[in-house]
């Protein structure tokens, strides 16, 4: 499952980050590595962009960008 099919208020944890170089990169420095359990704050109300709580801290993603996050253990 991609972290952009988890739905609000639910947590999963990474396995692995692709997409390209620099946006994987980006998503690294911001603290969501393998292993990291990741919140879905909400979305917008477009549905784009999502919030996120990393490791204490808020941070918003692109739909698009989530995509690329490969996550397991829903909950």
């Amino acid at each position: 499952m991609v972290l952009s099919e988890v739905k609000e208020g639910q947590s999963a944890t990474v396995v692995r980050v692709g997409g390209a170089s620099v946006l994987r990169r980006r998503i690294l420095e911001m603290g969501v590595v393998r292993g990291t359990e990741v919140y879905v704050e909400k979305y917008a109300p477009l549905r784009d962009p999502m919030e996120l709580v990393v490791k204490g801290a808020h941070i918003s993603l692109r739909v698009e960008e989530a995509a690329h996050i490969v996550v397991d253990h829903v909950r």
